[in-house]
């Protein structure tokens, strides 16, 4: 099947805004799990990049159906002459938040496998109706800005050994049915059932979508959009008051926090912390270290020590709890 050449060009064009390079003589690492989005992307990227995509399916084990699906991909990249890997964990996925640890698993085995073929990118095929989904999941949970932010166009990944890819979302402003129309004319594809089942929250926000006209899944994805956009700026702003504000020295971070809002201080703290830990801080809550602060009292937090004095914050590493 020949795609829409405009199809195409919008496709080429999009994987460059997200990757923010030239894509010339790199080889691309496509995702695809076998539903209509990944082998939409699939059918887009050969079209667009001929004999420059490499594509691996990832088996979980959670389901019989997906090593029929990891064979159908692989069967359709021969005829499209595409290297296929299908991946499998080493271990079973098991335990609670099993969508959460199966993510983790996928992508830490598509990162080694597109390392190993020299990628320059990973590329997933989420789209408008996906950043819609992740908007409402989040902002139901309270997320701050930088999860309703949602899905970003692109962001670095590490891995075990130090190696560095760009993860890249090049469909992140298609919609779902049109890449479905692209996946039936374009060859196979298979439905997860999963993607049916309310017993996972995407699932349920997937089905609220669809039955509520008045949330709009692009003006959703609109508003993650802006939220990213702030999230910029909010990054700036913190990286300028930590060149003007603290004074690092060896196991030691003063900050003048007193003048700031709460945003602000949440930020510089969350880095202030990280530089003790040497590696990057955002998971603990460290609400009750701001309280603190604003009473003008010492507090300790996922490891470190703050005193208060007067506008400033003084981080420490904890001493070492002693055993008894």
């Amino acid at each position: 099947m020949t795609l829409d050449p405009a199809a195409v060009e919008r496709f080429r064009r999009d994987l460059r805004a997200a990757l923010r390079s030239e894509v010339d003589g790199a080889i691309l690492a496509l995702a695809v799990s076998g539903g209509p989005d990944s082998m939409a992307m699939l059918a887009l990227a050969h079209a667009a990049f001929p004999d420059r995509i490499v594509a691996a399916t990832v088996d979980h084990g959670l389901r019989a159906a997906a090593a029929q699906e990891a064979a159908m991909v692989a069967e359709h990249c021969g005829l499209l002459h595409v290297s296929h890997a299908t991946l499998r964990p080493a271990a079973p996925i098991g335990g609670g938040s099993i969508q959460a640890r199966a993510r983790e698993a996928r992508y830490a085995l598509l990162l080694t496998w597109a390392l190993e073929e020299r990628a320059v990118a990973l590329l997933t095929a989420h789209h408008v109706e996906d950043q819609a989904e992740t908007f409402l999941m989040r902002a139901a949970r309270g997320s701050g800005v930088a999860g309703l932010a949602g899905i970003r166009p692109r962001r670095d990944l590490t891995g075990s050994d130090g190696g560095k890819l760009a993860l890249v979302r090049p469909l992140l402003t298609w919609r779902r049915a049109e890449l479905r129309a692209i996946a039936e004319a374009s060859g196979p594809f298979a439905d997860d059932p999963s993607n049916r089942d309310p017993a996972f929250d995407r699932s349920r926000f997937r089905q609220l979508l669809a039955d509520s006209p008045e949330l709009e899944a692009g003006q959703i994805a609109a508003t993650a959009t802006y939220a990213a956009e702030a999230q910029q700026a909010l990054d700036d702003v913190t990286a300028l008051l930590w060149k003007n504000r603290a004074d690092v020295s060896e196991g030691c971070v003063a900050i003048e926090l007193g003048d700031l809002n709460r945003e602000l201080r949440r930020r510089l703290a969350r880095r202030a912390i990280g530089h003790l830990l040497a590696r990057p801080f955002d998971a603990d809550n460290i609400e009750p270290l701001l309280d603190a602060f604003e009473a003008g009292k010492g507090a300790t937090r996922a490891g470190a020590m703050m005193s208060v004095r007067g506008n400033f914050a003084t981080f420490r590493l904890a001493p070492p709890r002693r055993s008894h």
